[in-house]
């Protein structure tokens, strides 16, 4: 029999919305209320407490389980307030965006795109940067090979020590070696056999400037004592000659002795070029720029030049340098003009234009250095502070001078001319280059 509790929600059977208050131990309002005064007891006074049936077992609740939320659209605008325009379907959430009007579509990012073009172009700077230090180094190194190289500094006893800075021993040779008989007959060189040096100078690279001393070539001095060079082991003993005879008897090694020993000063770096490669570096480089005085018609060279500022050939500078015939202190005159074209040329070979243009570089190393003779221990930096510092002398700041002398046409015992040293002058700039110190101004 059902009472008006089990009517009532959470009554009888315990379901409804408050079902879940019937479970054994649960707080039941229902349940827990105080009876009714038997006088309000519907069922009549002395009704016994109806009896509530017994709630069926329950099975322990089960853990719930997270459930993803669902993205719910977010509502859309009114028609009048979208930017689409009215009836634009509502955008459904993580689509990508629609272009606007006017606008082309965006084509959505392939899902395997990782390069961005910022790092394409920085790798593609670096893989260029790899690329020309490669091809510079390759260049260095092909540039040195071109080089040919002389066991010309020994030691021996009684070499000068080494002073501060370095200094050069550059010799001009008159060797044909590379010539043709028409490229004889065309320079105005003749065919003589062997090498004779046709002009030296002495280049002191140091913290005080930079100079350039030419030795006139019939410079009277003392060639040491040395072996023969026949090969027969035998001593051939000091004299007293002309400094070109140590070049034309022992080459390279013996007119570094002596020079070492007639100024003291030790021979750090060696170069020596013949009349070949003079006319290949200076046509390799487009010619170089050279201003004179007056005209010159020289017919042993073959020299023909007018006054004034022009650029010379290869040829025209190789006959440039030799002639002296014009020149009223004939040799000493000669030496002013080879310094003058050489600073020159050292300008325009180690100028940016030059070494960073592949047609004038690679033509100059071929036909310059191939022909170049230089000390087993000079490589290719060595060159290169050379012509930067002849570059430097003709710039202004380092000096070119002669060395001092006594007298130019100083008679020897056969009667021959040469050249005498006046040597305490000399021994005052021999000083300056061993010390690295500012040569003196001397005349």
């Amino acid at each position: 029999m059902n009472t008006w509790q089990e009517d009532r929600p959470g009554g009888g059977s315990g379901g409804g919305a408050f079902g879940s208050y019937g479970s054994e131990g649960g707080p039941n309002p229902y349940r827990d209320e105080p009876p009714l005064p038997p006088g309000l007891n519907p069922r009549g006074p002395g009704a016994p407490a109806p009896r509530r049936p017994a709630a069926p077992p329950q099975a322990a609740p089960a853990v719930p389980v997270a459930q993803p939320v669902p993205v719910q659209a977010r509502p859309g605008l009114p028609p009048e307030l979208d930017p689409r325009g009215p009836g634009a379907a509502p955008r459904t959430p993580g689509a990508p965006i629609p272009p606007g009007p006017g606008q082309p579509p965006t084509a959505p990012r392939p899902a395997n795109a990782r390069w961005p073009r910022r790092r394409k172009i920085k790798y593609g700077v670096y893989g260029t940067l790899a690329a020309l230090m490669v091809a510079a180094v390759g260049t260095y190194f092909w540039a040195d090979s071109q080089l040919n190289h002389e066991n010309v500094l020994v030691s021996y006893d009684g070499r000068p020590p080494a002073g501060k800075g370095t200094n050069w021993l550059i010799v001009g040779s008159d060797s044909r070696a590379g010539l043709t008989d028409a490229d004889e007959d065309a320079l105005h060189t003749g065919s003589a056999v062997g090498k004779r040096s046709d002009s030296m100078m002495l280049l002191h690279i140091g913290d005080n400037g930079n100079t350039l001393m030419s030795i006139p070539r019939d410079s009277w001095v003392q060639i040491p004592a040395h072996p023969n060079t026949n090969g027969s082991g035998k001593t051939v003993p000091a004299t007293t000659t002309k400094i070109n005879a140590a070049f034309n008897t022992g080459g390279g090694k013996l007119l570094v002795q002596t020079v070492e020993h007639n100024t003291g000063i030790r021979i750090d770096h060696y170069a020596e070029i013949g009349f070949a490669g003079f006319v290949g570096i200076v046509d390799s480089v487009g010619g170089v720029e050279m201003c004179v005085d007056k005209a010159i018609a020289d017919k042993d060279s073959g020299l023909n030049l007018k006054a004034g500022c022009q650029s010379l050939s290869g040829k025209e500078s190789l006959a440039f340098v030799r002639q002296r015939h014009q020149m009223a202190d004939q040799d000493l005159g000669r030496m002013r003009n080879q310094q003058k074209f050489l600073s020159a040329l050292a300008n325009q070979a180690a100028s940016p234009g030059t070494l960073l243009n592949p047609f004038t570089f690679y033509p100059m190393v071929s036909s310059g250095l191939g022909t170049l003779i230089v000390d087993d221990d000079a490589g290719l930096g060595d060159l290169g502070s050379l012509f930067l510092a002849m570059r430097s002398v003709s710039g202004g700041e380092g000096r070119s001078m002669t060395v001092p002398i006594a007298n130019p046409d100083f008679r020897t015992p056969t009667g021959e001319s040469a050249v005498k040293w006046d040597t305490t002058k000399a021994k005052q700039v021999f000083d300056a280059f061993r010390s690295d110190s500012a040569v003196p101004d001397v005349k």
